[in-house]
Order: structure tokens, then C-alpha cells, then sequence
């Protein structure tokens, strides 16, 4: 009997496809993937160490840089947690403000992907289209921070500022037009018979494998399981909106597309709905230990120009514990867990990250695929390297 010899090959670390210094060992019969190994840790920059070193004010621009396709998100995460330490309450109108820029900033991040892995598997259309409607709501950042993908605009205790002139007119005309533009992509794709060849049963996971693995997001909603952290454990209000979560059935690239579509959809829908419930008031917690001073006071007052400084400079201590706290991001549940031992660093400072755990299934979704099928099962886990490797 002839023996089948298998051949070894590397995908990356510079791949376009893998979305980043990706390396992923493959093991091929021919064609057909017997086995993937990925091989992680090319971007690694100690960022939990290094945020050990920092006050938990200046630890927010790091988190920046985890998912920094979806910075706000990466943001509310890790305030969240702070503020659970502190025990701080959070004004209304922050918490609805957060919602806003988090469901637009979900939007943005699925923008990206779409446009990205519909490139990948040979449809370039898609990306003109969603990078022009992504540049819609990267110009709303900007309006509100200055920044377009690296905000740090969510502070401990609320918001660095309230929302500018003109933003609420933009962002309803945003909400106004976004469901066309969804139908547009729809009619690129979704019944496109090409792209249902290359996606239709291809990185089939069912949904006890799903759990087993700890996946989360649009590809654990995809294999038909109800979990969306919004709903089942809602955090900044989010159970005071209606909205549908949406699921797939078979789990398979071309579930984890539609389930994503229907996502933003259901995200310009919570837009719009926080903009008719905005309520009025303060954006920041009445506690002068953890908040800055507003701006205007500190360029008229030394005492606040003071304070100021010792917050930026010195942070402030944090009650003795350790708390967990996590959000539905973009690309699943992202959490923060924090160990303080009363002073103004945090002891421990570690990230669950989406990206990570998604990725970890790859093995099981590839294996007896084609190797063309290995970049269409990529791009649908929605991975960002700089969130994977930390």
C-alpha cells in the first residue's frame, strides 16, 4: 500500500491574508489541510507588564492599542473595571454617550472587516463601499476626540468631554442613510453565488464545539448560541434599548457574514435610539479624587491647575481587591481583570482578549479544508494581531 507523505509549509508571518504577523504552520495531504498550528507572539510588547508601571488614568492609552480597529471599545472595557474597583457611579448621559460611541464603533470595526475579507476572498468591490461609510464615523471620533482610531476619550468616572456642536445632526443623518448602505452590500454579496461557493460550509463549528473552545462574538452567535453580553449581563443601560441579537445556524464563514450584517443593522438601530432618549446632565462622577477638573476651571484657577497635575501625575489610590469586568466588543466578550493592592498602579493587570481565544479554534475549523479555504476561515474570525500577541 502506497504511503501518503504530508508536506509542511509556512502562512506568514508576512501574509496579507493573516491580518497581521500571523504564522501558521500547515501540514498538507495535497491540497487538503491535515493539520494548522498557529504560531502567535511576533507583536508582543508586554502591555500588561507594562501597564503594572502606570497610575490607572495613564493605562488608558494602552488599551488603545489592543484591538485598534475598535479603540472606544477596548476603552469602556477597562474603565468598567476601574470603576467597578472604585465603586464609582457613572452620570446618565456618559453612560448613554458610551453606548453611542460604542455601537458606532462596532459598526466601524465591521466595516473593516468586511470590506477586508471580502478582498481576501477575491470580491474587491465591497471594500470601496465600506471604507467610504467607515470614514463617515471615523470623522465623528474626531469630532469628539481629535482621534480617529486611538481615542482614550472614556475616563475613569465618565467622559473627557461632552459631545461637540454638530454631532448629534451628523450622527442622525449617519443612522439615516447606514440601512441603504447595508442593503447595498447585500446585493454584492449575499446571494452572489461566487461568494457562497467560498463561504457556504466552509469552517463549519458547531455550537458545543464553540463553547468547548470558549469562542465568543459574532462567530459563537453564528453556531446558533444566544450570548451576547449586552443582553445576558447588560452594563451602561443597554438593557434599557431594544434590539435583536442575531444568530446563525450552521456556524460556518458564510453564518459568521450575515450575522455580522445583521449586527450593524441592529447597532445603528441602538444609535438612534439613544440620540431620541439623550439624556441631559453631567458627563463626568462627582468625586474631585478620581476626575480631572473641568478644563475651563483649570485655566482660571491655580488650585485646580494643581489638581489637575497631582491626578495626571500621581493617579489616586485604589481601594484593596480585585474585580472582572468585560463588554460585548466588536469581536466578542473583551474583559479586564484587575488586582489592586491600594495604591494608584494596579498590581495585576490582565486582558481577556477576544481575538486570542477565537484564533485558538483555527485548528478545528481548517482541518480536512482546501488550502484556499484557510484564508476565507481567517478572515471570518475578525482577528487583530495587536489584541492576540498583547
Amino acid at each position: 500500500m502506497a504511503k501518503t507523505e504530508t508536506m509542511i509549509i509556512n502562512m506568514g508571518p508576512q501574509h496579507p491574508s493573516t491580518h497581521g504577523v500571523l504564522r501558521i504552520i500547515l501540514e498538507l495531504d495535497g491540497e487538503v489541510v491535515v493539520k494548522a498550528t498557529p504560531d502567535v507572539g511576533f507583536l508582543h510588547r508586554g502591555l500588561e507588564k507594562l501597564a503594572e508601571s502606570k497610575t490607572y488614568h495613564q493605562c488608558i492609552p494602552l488599551t488603545d492599542r489592543l484591538d485598534y480597529v475598535a479603540g472606544m471599545s477596548n476603552n469602556l472595557a477597562y474603565v468598567l473595571a476601574v470603576e467597578k474597583l472604585l465603586g464609582l457611579e457613572v452620570p446618565q448621559r456618559a453612560q448613554a454617550i458610551r453606548v453611542l460611541l460604542s455601537e458606532l464603533q462596532r459598526i466601524a470595526s465591521h466595516l473593516l472587516w468586511l470590506g477586508t475579507h471580502a478582498h481576501d476572498i477575491g470580491a474587491m468591490t465591497p471594500f470601496f463601499y465600506t471604507f467610504r461609510d467607515r470614514d463617515e464615523i471615523l470623522f465623528m471620533f474626531e469630532m469628539v476626540c481629535g482621534s480617529r482610531l486611538t481615542p482614550s476619550y472614556f475616563r475613569i468616572g465618565g467622559l473627557a468631554q461632552d459631545l461637540p456642536d454638530g454631532f448629534e445632526a451628523k450622527c442622525r443623518e449617519f443612522t439615516r442613510t447606514f440601512p441603504a448602505r447595508v442593503d447595498e452590500y447585500e446585493t454584492l454579496l449575499t446571494q452572489n453565488k461566487i461568494w457562497m461557493r467560498r463561504t457556504q460550509s466552509v469552517g463549519a463549528i458547531s455550537a458545543e464545539e464553540a463553547i468547548n473552545w470558549g469562542l465568543s462574538g459574532p462567530i459563537l452567535r453564528a453556531s446558533n448560541v444566544y450570548w451576547d453580553l449586552r443582553k445576558v449581563m447588560p452594563y451602561c443601560g443597554y438593557d434599557s434599548y431594544e434590539f435583536i441579537v442575531p444568530t446563525g445556524k450552521n456556524g460556518d464563514v458564510y453564518d459568521r457574514y450575515l450575522v455580522r450584517l445583521m449586527e450593524m443593522r441592529q447597532s445603528n438601530e441602538i444609535v438612534r435610539q439613544v440620540l431620541e432618549k439623550m439624556p441631559d446632565g453631567a458627563v463626568q462622577a462627582d468625586d474631585p479624587k478620581v476626575v480631572f477638573p473641568p478644563r475651563p476651571k483649570v485655566q482660571e484657577s491655580i488650585e485646580a491647575l494643581i489638581h489637575h497635575f497631582h491626578i495626571a501625575s500621581e493617579g489616586f489610590p485604589v481601594p484593596q481587591g480585585e474585580v472582572y469586568a468585560s463588554i460585548e466588543s466588536p469581536k466578542g466578550e473583551l474583559g479586564f481583570y484587575l488586582i489592586s493592592d491600594g495604591s494608584n498602579k494596579p498590581w495585576r493587570f490582565r486582558v481577556r482578549p477576544p481575538s486570542f481565544i477565537n484564533l485558538s479554534a483555527l485548528s478545528t475549523m481548517v482541518q480536512g479544508r482546501l488550502v484556499a479555504d484557510v484564508v476565507a476561515i481567517i478572515g471570518s474570525i475578525d482577528i487583530v494581531l495587536a489584541e492576540v500577541d498583547r
